[in-house]
């Protein structure tokens, strides 16, 4: 099977553009980008179920959760598939890189991301970990700062 590829260009306090490649259909998916605005530290970063911006970020809806399980960090056995866990901005750095690689998401099957919308947020995801009562559901990972729908691109 050819590569395939998906974009994401993120809209709202902060901007920039997403890169999703898998190589085939069970393999990992590589993901790239950079995002200008951000403030120094940790960003939640997650797939949210819905590719609707229509109301801002809001419209996006919950976490993508097809297993219908905890909130965790990406490397955990209990995991929304949507759960990236953090980017962070090390300084008043301008350009935040964007690179992980995550073996949840799919860009075909029933846990494609194609059609939803990432999101990054405010404040750190607490990967579930918090003890706060948004933990296992969004990480306490606070406002949506930027979203956009991701769908395929051309490779």
């Amino acid at each position: 099977m050819p590569a395939i590829r998906a974009v994401c260009v993120l809209k709202g306090d902060v901007t920039g553009t997403v890169y999703f490649d898998q190589n085939n259909e069970k393999g990992p998916v590589s993901v790239s980008g950079s995002i200008e605005g951000l403030q120094k530290g940790k960003h939640g970063f997650h797939v949210h179920e819905f590719g609707d911006n229509t109301n801002g970020c809001t419209s996006a809806g919950a976490h993508f959760n097809p297993l219908k399980l905890d909130h965790g960090a990406p490397e955990s056995e209990i995991r929304h598939v949507g759960d990236l866990g953090n980017i962070e901005c090390s300084s008043n750095c301008g350009v935040t890189k964007v690179c992980i690689q995550d073996t949840q998401i799919s860009l075909t099957g029933p846990n494609s991301i194609v059609g939803r919308s990432l999101v990054v947020h405010a404040d750190p995801d607490d990967l579930g970990l918090g003890g706060h009562d948004l933990s296992k559901t969004t990480g306490n990972a606070g406002a949506r700062i930027a979203c956009g729908v991701i769908g395929l691109a051309k490779v």
